[in-house]
């Protein structure tokens, strides 16, 4: 199967081969010209949109495609992704340099950085280990009750994160004598890692164990009686999709300079799965075509609603209706629109745009 193709509702069935990643010729031609783009788009884009909307789409889609991972490939919906991105960010901002030196330490970012991720995946597996044991909405419920408890945790506790402030002044390291902050590198910075994330997904979704995580999410019961371990499997998913998030999490307080509660509360951790499922979860591409989606509006329609006399808090009423909107017509997002739509235009004439034989109008 071809890069990028989907044949069910999942890129990749139980029981597939493994996808050959060093075969280039897989790739079809539209990605390669997504890529160039992306690449050259430093050349004419202005700073804001290389920082703003890119940088910030490349963050939000990593932390989206950790939770596309559990859902698409394991079946479990997890609201905590956020928040361990947030545990990463806070890491990095206690254990490295920040405006709060009473209780960042300044260590390197060589031991900063592992640090926070270790932390970061210890969290979301004990997160995941609690989640695995329900299904359904009490997966949900269990997740979010997580993001919240810890949300009120880091508002109320001063020793440690600094309470309803959080830290502020946490910038990345100059590596190589470059400034990782300003738009262009930290524009690069993100794309790499967006890049890095979404083929490690591909990859391990082909691999044993993302073969054997779909098994497990299409009938648990008999990949037990093959002896497989369930809980484990779906442990290890979490552990998987938290060093994804904590990576995210770390570029996050770097673009934003600063973490503080806010910024992991119930609210945002809800955009990351709308991010997700407007998106498609379908392919690991999707968080981040739904990642764009929403950074656009997020920056713009705020002010479109004032320039007509609306209130800015108007906005979340606007993203929610995009989202019902994108899900009554396609359970799978943008990406299931635009498979639809591929599926219409191969059943029609292309000179004439009319219906073909083996097609309906």
């Amino acid at each position: 199967m071809a890069l990028g193709e989907n044949t069910d509702r999942y890129p990749v069935r139980s029981g597939e081969r493994p996808f050959e990643w060093w075969d280039l010729s897989n790739i079809p031609a539209q990605y390669w010209i997504v890529g160039a783009f992306l690449i050259i788009l430093p050349l004419f884009a202005s700073d804001f949109v290389l920082f703003q909307i890119f940088g910030w789409a490349f963050i939000l889609g990593m932390i989206a495609l950790s939770l596309m991972f559990l859902a698409g490939y394991g079946g479990m919906v997890s609201l905590v992704q956020l928040t361990v991105a947030g545990v990463a960010a806070y890491m990095t901002a206690i254990f490295g340099s920040s405006a709060v030196d009473t209780i960042s330490l300044g260590w390197s970012w060589w031991l900063t950085i592992p640090i926070a991720l270790v932390i970061a995946v210890i969290f979301g597996t004990i997160s995941g280990a609690l989640a695995v044991r329900t299904e359904g909405i009490y997966t949900i419920m269990i997740t979010l009750a997580i993001a919240a408890a810890f949300f009120y945790f880091t508002r109320q506790n001063y020793t440690l994160f600094n309470g309803f402030s959080g830290f502020n002044q946490v910038l990345p390291p100059e590596i190589f004598g470059v400034n990782w902050r300003s738009p262009v590198a930290f524009y690069y910075l993100a794309l790499f890692w967006a890049f890095a994330a979404y083929l490690l997904v591909l990859y391990v979704a082909r691999a044993p164990f993302g073969l054997a995580l779909q098994g497990i999410r299409d009938n648990p019961r008999r990949m037990a009686a093959l002896g497989f371990n369930v809980t484990a499997h779906r442990i290890a998913a979490y552990a998987f999709a938290s060093l994804i998030a904590g990576i995210g999490g770390i570029l996050n307080v770097w673009l934003n300079g600063q973490i503080s509660p806010g910024a992991i509360s119930v609210g945002p951790a809800i955009d990351i799965l709308v991010i997700a499922v407007v998106g498609g979860i379908a392919h690991p591409i999707g968080p981040f075509i739904g990642a764009l989606i929403f950074v656009i509006l997020r920056t713009f329609a705020l002010d479109v609603l004032v320039s007509v006399g609306l209130a800015g808090e108007r906005f979340n009423l606007l993203i929610g209706i995009g989202f019902l909107v994108i899900v009554f017509w396609s359970s799978d997002g943008v990406l299931g629109l635009w498979k639809r739509w591929r599926e219409n235009a191969g059943k029609r004439d292309p000179l004439t745009g009319r219906p073909t034989d083996g097609g309906a109008g």
